[in-house]
């Protein structure tokens, strides 16, 4: 939604904006925009990937479908064309509700949902050395690089929400699309290392991902704790130039800074979580590989002695004498 009056908002069809309530999130709708378009392109290329493989007559996971495509581009249509996002620069609480999905929660989906490794399964011999050599350049690695990774996610939202560029978001359209697609980029770069099976560079093993996971928790905290114990409003007069008479712009911070607080925790503890799971998995694997070459071992070991010619009685030198 886009507010062309502050001293009148309206909806996109031109009423007066009521107050928020569930049943809005399904009547009124945003289904026009640039993530829209890019979550209908998303989807067409990762769907024509999987009917390819199945053309041919390979298997790709059932799960890694439902990932990608309900989990990750799923969650990104709910928040971007439903009343979440018809009311996402009303009300901050709301706003903030898509920033959590967009940045924690669609990204990790599309990670599960591994499509760099499907593209390099269905593409052409040229275009698969091109996205081999994309992945392995100098800027992916360094965008990759978890520490980095983890830098970017940490400071875009002091950026956004304590500087002057909030606000200029929710008033510019074009800005605004385009802090949806940053959200889900730095999104996608902390938590495709960390939780995806595609073959990336800069892929820490467990124990190091799961400290990661864990040095974000205060992160959500502070910031959470931050917003809600401000003296500032973000956004400056923004929000009390909407004239809400349902709204209170300062309890509506409050709830926002819970939001981030506690949506943050659960789902960094979650994908703790997931990532101990993952590595015991890994070590059951790895220990199991080991037993089988050692079995293998032994086995060509008793193989090989029990094939080898014993020696010649009349090869022995007689006694002397």
């Amino acid at each position: 939604m886009q507010l062309t009056d502050p001293a009148a908002p309206v909806l996109a069809h031109g009423d007066a904006v009521p107050p928020f309530t569930p049943a809005r999130i399904f009547t009124e709708l945003e289904p026009i925009s640039l993530v829209a378009l890019l979550v209908v392109i998303s989807a067409v290329l990762y769907g024509y990937g999987w009917y390819r493989l199945r053309q041919r007559g390979d298997r790709w996971p059932t799960g890694r479908v439902v990932s990608f495509g309900v989990g990750g581009l799923g969650t990104i249509a709910a928040v971007t064309v439903t009343g979440i996002a018809a009311y996402d620069d009303t009300l901050l609480s709301v706003h903030m509700i898509q920033h959590m999905v967009l940045t924690m929660i669609a990204p990790i989906f599309l990670a599960l949902g591994a499509p760099v490794t499907l593209a390099l399964r269905t593409l052409r011999p040229h275009p698969r050395r091109v996205l081999l050599a994309v992945l392995h350049s100098r800027a992916v690695r360094v965008l990759t690089f978890p520490l980095i990774a983890y830098g970017v996610f940490v400071v875009t939202p002091f950026v956004l929400y304590f500087t002057g560029l909030y606000r200029l978001t929710v008033q510019n359209e074009w800005l605004h699309q385009l802090t949806h697609l940053h959200f889900i980029a730095v999104g996608c770069l902390f938590f495709w290392p960390l939780v995806g099976p595609d073959p990336l560079p800069n892929r820490w093993p467990y124990p190091a991902r799961a400290l990661l996971m864990l040095l974000s928790v205060p992160f959500h905290t502070v910031l959470g704790l931050t917003i809600m114990q401000s003296r500032t409003l973000i956004g400056g007069d923004y929000y009390p130039g909407l004239h809400l008479t349902w709204s209170d712009p300062w309890h509506d911070q409050v709830l926002a800074g819970g939001i981030l607080w506690a949506g943050g925790e659960l789902v960094s503890i979650t994908i703790i979580g997931v990532l101990v799971r993952q590595w015991i998995t890994q070590s059951e694997r790895e220990a199991s590989r080991i037993d089988r070459a050692l079995d293998r071992a032994e086995a060509e070991e008793r193989a090989r002695a029990a094939t080898a010619t014993p020696p010649d009685p009349s090869a022995r030198p007689r006694p002397r004498g």
